[in-house]
Order: C-alpha cells, then structure tokens, then sequence
C-alpha cells in the first residue's frame, strides 16, 4: 500500500489518460452507431455487418472505461483510506466516489445495449443518447469546473459540450474506419464520409466553442499561458489540436473529390484518419496531465516570466563532461553522514529514501549530471534522425540506425538517475518508490522494444507489415507518455523552465511516431514525403535536448 501512495500522483494521470480514452471511443461509438451507422443501414451493401462490428468496438470500448474507471477510482478510495482516516462508506460518499459510480453504471449499460444478444433487438437511439449525455454528466463533475466558486454551472455546461465534441469528433473515428473498411464503392464512400464529415463539424464547433471559453475561464492572459505548467499543457493541445485540423481538413478534400468522382481513391482518408486517432489520444492525455495542476488563473505566484524563459535559453554551448558521481548531493551527504556515525559508532541513516515523500537534496553538480545526459542524449537522437536520411540515400549501411538506440537506452539506464541502481546506493526495487524514477525505467523499456523490432525490420530479419508498426506506435506514445512527465524540483519556477523544453519534445516525438506511420502505410508520394519528415522531427528532438538547460 505504501509503494501505492508513493507512485498515486502518477498512476492517477495515467489512469484518467486511459479513462478518457475509453469514454470518447464507447461514445463516439454510440453516437456513430444512431447518428449515421443505423440510418444509412438499409442504403449500404454492408451496412448490416457495419452495424454489427461498430456495436462490438462500443461494447468492448464500454467495458474498458468502466474497468479503467474502478481500477482509477479504486486507487483513489485506497489511498485516500490509507491515508486518512476514512471509513469506505464515508470515502464513497465524496463527489468523485458518486461520480465514478455514475459513469460505471453508464458503461454497462451501453455494454448491455451493444452486447451480441441485444443486436437483434436494437435499442431506440433516444435512449442510448440520453445514456451519453447522463455519463458526460457525471465526468464534468470531476473537472476543475466542479471545483469553481464562480460561473460553475457555465463552466460545468462548457466542460460537458467539449467532451461532448472530442466523443463526437475523436471517438468516432474508429467506427469510421470500420465503415469505410465495410464499404467497396464510391457512392457509399461519399455517403459515409459526407455524413461524418458533417458530424465532425460538429464536434469541432463544440470543441472550439468550449475551449475558447475554457481559456479565459482558466488561464485569462498571455502571462499565464506560457507562465504556467497549466498553459504550457494547453499550448500542447492546441498544437495537437492543429494537427487533427489538418488531417481533417485532407479528409474532407477526400470526401469532395469523392462527390465529383467515385472511383477516387479513399486510401489516404484511411491513413489520415488512423493518424488523427493517435493524435487524439495523445491530446486525452495532456488533458489528464492538466487535471494534476492548478488553473493558470489561480496560480498568481511563480510565474514563469518572458524575459526568464529567454535567459534560460539563451545559445550556449553543450555539456559534454560529466561531473563526479562523488560530488553529487546525495552521495555527497550520505559520505558526510557516514563519517558522522562512524565517528559515533552508529548505524548511518540514508541521506534519501526514494518515496518518503521529501524531494532529493540538489546542488550545481546535479544540475550539470542532468544537462549532459540530456545533452547526450540530444547527440544520440541527431546521429539515429541523420542515418535515416542517409538510409532513405541509399546508403545501406545507414539502416543499421536503430542499434543506436540501445546505447542510448543503456546510457539512460545508467545515469538518469544517479541517486539508485546501478550508480546509486538504493536497490533495484527500492527505485520504483520514486515516480521520476518509474518514469525513467518506462521509456527506457520503451526504447529497448522499438530499438529491437526496427533493427529487425529494417535488416529484413522481421518481415511483417505489423511488426513494422510497432517502432511509429512506440514512439507515438512516448510522446504521449512525456506529457505526463514530472520531475520532483522544489523550485516552482524550474519545474515549469523544464516543462517548456519537455512539451516541445513530447509534441516532436508525436510527430515523429505518425510520421513514420504514414511513411509505412501511405503510398504514393504522400509517404514517400512522411519518410523524410519524421527523421526531420527527429533531428528536431537532439537539437531541443542540445539546448536543454535547468540553469
């Protein structure tokens, strides 16, 4: 219990992340299923078994949001009894207990409503409808606008319709792909892609609606956007947001081509379409990031000024020596404390115990250890994006590209944190107390995984259009996974310093992973062009962390 109090602040975001991904996906499927799947049923060859596929996605979409809904909620009533003293009855009758209960309740029964036995007695759209709008309900009590003194009541109206719109928009792709799979000829491509294209106006308006006026109620000024962790997060779903505005905007050129001629190819509104899923997703998690911080508005203290951000980077030239790991500020406090007992002839305490709850002491030489593996790292990540493009050149040997990221991923393994295993005194075991550390340990197994399946592809080793996927799709979802990055520095100011270069490469990573996506599965010239935009990305990526600093 106590490792799960320590990792709660992590896992929570995660948690909520995959939440909300699973809510947008059992909606939109509800929605796509009465809104357009059922209506043009009876107009399409397939339209029966599209029916019954979208119902199977719903189903099972519903069954992973109550699942991901109890596991989140029940970590959240777990630690909040470990942690106070609590009966479960008395935790269960918090706002967020009611909540959770609500939105389970609603996933079942939508999973009841698209089950296998319930597909020959379908039920009446109104019903499923009133279903969803019951369940965004019940997650808009949980947002920041349940916690708002003033203009609550709009604010919680203004939360329901962006999810609302995101459920409509984002959550609906899947079925849309499962259509457009289910269809053979122009006229029913047209028919299915005008309809979404006009629910996904929709969904778009009421994004927009929504989030313009979230952005006054909860950042305000141009001070608190990029002077916030708050508003940095935002920046990031804005960016995202303007990369399913384009994919949206192809598609939609798709869909007229396809009313002037039916025989046009619907191939890139299929690739464009998996891509604004990916990016969607990743948007649910910046969204999940900023429900950990306060609004910009709230926090008047601490902000990140301009003229800091451009002192913090300003050209300099890379860190490329390490300081000693003896200089560090626990190893240096835990030999001063190790002297002191010797001398006393006591047991000497550990200078830091990952998890207890306290951050880790810091001096200049933490500071230095931290921007030259950054700085490193930032090497590594340019000499893999330079031996793709050489690759893409023809030059053969460039293809073993993907060794490099073993040595990177060992280089991380050794240094990202100096205070545990295998530099520091703390085990193994005892690292995962510390949530920076967990993190850590994730991309490094990440980047272990892709390393191994594109080396494998790229020397023929691994034929498999599938395994192929697997280094875009891990890469994607590093991206995302840095959005919930966090480090344990005391300093407010330095904490946000970090996140402005940490969101960048997050949103630089996401480019990267689709890009190659679109490289594998676009043919023609569109993925020719996505195979020399993502090594670009990549680039991009070791030139942000050659400019990383934290002083």
């Amino acid at each position: 219990m106590s490792l799960l109090v320590d990792l709660f602040g992590y896992l929570s975001i995660v948690l909520h992340g995959l939440t909300i991904v699973a809510q947008s996906m059992a909606l939109g499927g509800v929605l796509f299923l009465v809104l357009l799947a059922r209506p043009f049923a009876g107009e399409l060859a397939n339209g029966p078994r599209i029916v019954s596929r979208i119902m199977r996605l719903t189903f099972w979409s519903a069954v992973a949001m109550a699942l991901v809904e109890l596991l989140g909620n029940g970590l959240q009533v777990a630690v909040l009894m470990s942690t106070v003293d609590l009966s479960f009855g008395d935790v269960m009758q918090a706002n967020f207990a009611v909540a959770a209960v609500v939105k389970i309740a609603c996933a079942l029964l939508i999973a009841a409503c698209t089950a296998s036995w319930a597909q020959r007695r379908q039920v009446p759209g109104p019903i499923l409808l009133a279903v969803v709008a019951v369940e965004l309900a019940a997650a808009t009590a949980t947002t920041h606008a349940a916690a708002r003194l003033e203009q609550s009541t709009l604010l919680l109206a203004v939360e329901w319709l962006h999810q609302l719109g995101a459920a409509i928009w984002i959550g609906g792709i899947p079925a849309f792909l499962i259509a457009l799979a289910e269809v053979h000829d122009g006229a029913g491509w047209r028919r299915i892609g005008a309809r979404f294209s006009r629910l996904s106006m929709l969904g778009v308006g009421c994004i927009l609606l929504s989030g313009v006026t979230m952005f006054i109620a909860y950042v305000g000024s141009l001070p608190a956007f990029y002077g916030t962790a708050y508003g940095v997060m935002v920046g990031a779903k804005i960016c995202l947001f303007g990369g399913l505005l384009a994919l949206g905007a192809g598609n939609f050129l798709v869909t007229e081509r396809l009313r002037r001629d039916p025989t046009a190819s619907v191939i890139r509104m299929k690739r464009f379409a998996e891509v604004e899923i990916g990016l969607g997703f990743s948007i649910f998690f910046a969204a999940a990031s900023l429900t950990s911080v306060p609004p910009a508005v709230d926090l008047t203290q601490d902000r990140v000024t301009w003229h800091e951000i451009l002192e913090r980077n300003a050209p300099a030239w890379p860190r490329l020596r390490s300081p000693d790991h003896d200089v560090l500020a626990i190893p240096a406090l835990q030999a001063k404390i190790d002297a002191e007992a010797a001398n006393a002839h006591h047991v000497a305490a550990p200078a830091f115990v990952p998890g207890d709850g306290t951050l880790p002491p810091r001096n200049a030489d933490d500071i230095a250890w931290s921007e030259y593996n950054h700085h490193w790292a930032g090497l590594f990540v340019i000499a893999i994006g330079l031996l793709v493009l050489l690759a893409h050149a023809g030059f053969r040997p460039a293809r073993h590209w993907p060794v490099l990221f073993l040595g990177l991923a060992l280089f991380l393994l050794l240094r990202s944190d100096p205070e545990v295993w295998p530099l520091g005194q703390e085990d193994f075991m005892a690292a995962f107390r510390d949530v920076e550390v967990v993190q850590h340990r994730i991309f490094v197994v990440l980047i272990l995984v892709f390393a191994a399946f594109e080396w494998s592809v790229q020397t023929g080793r691994l034929r498999s259009r599938r395994a192929a996927l697997v280094f875009p799709l891990m890469v994607a979802a590093g991206g995302a996974l840095l959005l919930t990055h966090s480090h344990q520095i005391a300093n407010v100011k330095d904490a946000e310093l970090i996140e402005l270069t940490h969101t960048p490469l997050a949103l630089a990573g996401i480019a990267s992973g689709w890009g190659r996506w679109l490289e594998l599965r676009l043919p023609g010239r569109g993925g020719r062009i996505a195979g020399w935009v993502w090594p670009c990305c990549f680039i991009l990526v070791g030139v942000i962390l050659l400019w990383y600093r934290e002083a």
